[in-house]
């Protein structure tokens, strides 16, 4: 999720408008809203220090804000809690083990089901020995491609 969608989602759930974000920032009362619609569009990426006033604005980390370096744990942690957020991923405890799960509740369900579907199943052909490492990284790296080439067979 790029950061504007980011904006937008936090500053709904804080029940904000985009004037009063963008005043709350610094902008201008005759453009703050028009400002912040540029950045929840994409059409401008806010600099450093306005993504640390805006997270401060809206409560939330500024790693909850930015595109999530995943080659971090912390960068990893927030791009899970987009996930949540986006698709309704939950986290849960399965026996003692900690699983991750999806909400049926969400609109993304029934998409996210049948992904993570196909990905299990190329996961078990791979622990069962039916597919080689090779195969099943071929299939991952060209998903979605692999995945309508190998239904096919």
């Amino acid at each position: 999720m790029a950061i504007g969608d980011r904006i937008k989602f936090f500053r709904n759930l804080r029940g904000m408008t985009q004037k009063w974000l963008g005043m709350t920032v610094g902008f201008d009362e005759k453009t703050a809203d028009v400002r912040m619609a540029q950045y929840e569009s994409g059409t401008r990426t806010p600099k450093e220090k306005l993504t640390d006033d805006l997270a401060r604005t809206l409560d939330v980390s500024p790693q909850a804000l930015t595109v999530p370096d995943i080659d971090t744990y912390n960068g990893l942690m927030h791009t899970l809690f987009a996930l949540e957020d986006m698709y309704g991923l939950k986290i849960s405890q399965l026996d003692g083990t900690l699983c991750l799960t999806l909400d049926r509740d969400n609109p993304a369900y029934r998409t996210m089901f049948d992904m993570l579907n196909s990905w299990l199943k190329e996961s078990e052909k791979l622990q069962d020995g039916e597919i080689t490492t090779d195969e099943y990284d071929e299939w991952r790296y060209k998903y979605p491609e692999a995945k309508v080439s190998r239904d096919r067979e």
